[in-house]
């Protein structure tokens, strides 16, 4: 990984009925708020929010979202694959993605590069109780793990509530990746979004860069923003409100564990990552794989409440 700035975009969705044209509008913002963030800031990579395109809960069946969409890469990131080429720079964007079949929608996230090519596609793997399609939702989970050679380092992908399960980002951490990005549409408090970028920063030593949505979608549901930036020791360095904008940091992997705490002049020797008890792990994979839930009660979610 080299030194780079990354920046996490806020972008509020057109709080209207989805169609085509709203979608145009979505991904027009999008691409006007990443020209804007860069000439600003000479970001290298941006980071925006989870469907960015249409907003979270589309307020619409599964069919009708498949109709709207397109694959990927296709012509629904392709505004986006343009302004990433006219900056030079990287940018992760949040979409929707039409399946193989009619209803088969993935909640997916688009790594692209400075050439305007596609790096990776990586698709929810946790989605929300409220989304999944066994819940009553509209996506389907995506089952593989993306991580991307860059030149700016090794970019792994999660999503919102993916943020929630450590194993998933273990797993990108282990396979090399020094920078998470988090595209996210995230309501259930401040306090747990950051909580869950911090500890997955701090688990695997890693930055990650968390883009969350702000202002309403077309189902009407509200976000709050605060996108943040996250150090490999689970240290906040840009936060912003709700307002639509970004925040930057400079991520540079010679400061990354310079120090146990930030401003330190104690080192910091230990490492997650080197420092597991892989027996421990081999003798317990089957509790690891085994299915369970909690034992304390706790409320049913209903289909369009989001995470």
């Amino acid at each position: 990984m080299r030194a780079f700035t990354a920046a996490a975009v806020q972008v509020a969705p057109v709080a209207a009925p989805l169609t085509a044209e709203t979608i145009r509008s979505n991904t027009a913002r999008c691409v006007e708020l990443t020209r804007q963030c860069v000439a600003s800031t000479g970001a290298d990579l941006v980071v925006l929010p989870e469907t960015a395109t249409t907003g979270f809960t589309p307020g619409c069946s599964k069919e009708e979202l498949w109709d709207l969409m397109t694959e990927l890469p296709g012509p629904v990131v392709d505004p986006i694959r343009e302004v990433a080429r006219e900056l030079g720079v990287h940018v992760c964007v949040g979409t929707y993605e039409r399946g193989p079949e009619r209803g088969v929608v993935y909640n997916s996230s688009v790594l692209i590069d400075p050439a305007g090519e596609v790096l990776g596609v990586y698709r929810k793997t946790h989605p929300f109780c409220s989304e999944i399609v066994s819940g009553g939702g509209w996506v389907t989970p995506g089952d593989t793990v993306t991580v991307c050679d860059t030149e700016l380092g090794r970019i792994g992908m999660i999503i919102c509530f993916d943020g929630d399960y450590p194993e998933l980002s273990r797993i990108q951490a282990v396979q090399g990746a020094e920078v998470i990005c988090r595209p996210s549409a995230l309501l259930r408090s401040a306090d747990i979004w950051d909580l869950t970028s911090r500890a997955r920063a701090y688990d695997n030593h890693v930055y990650v860069v968390g883009a969350n949505a702000t202002g309403t979608d077309a189902a009407g549901v509200h976000y709050f923003g605060n996108s943040h930036i996250v150090t490999p020791v689970g240290h906040v360095v840009a936060k912003a409100a709700s307002h639509e904008g970004w925040v930057t940091a400079r991520l540079d992997p010679a400061e990354a564990l310079a120090s146990l705490t930030p401003g330190s002049n104690v080192g910091q020797a230990f490492d997650h990552l080197r420092d597991r008890n892989l027996d421990l792990i081999r003798n317990h994979r089957e509790d690891l794989e085994r299915p369970a839930s909690t034992s304390f009660p706790h409320a049913p979610m209903h289909p369009g409440e989001a995470g």
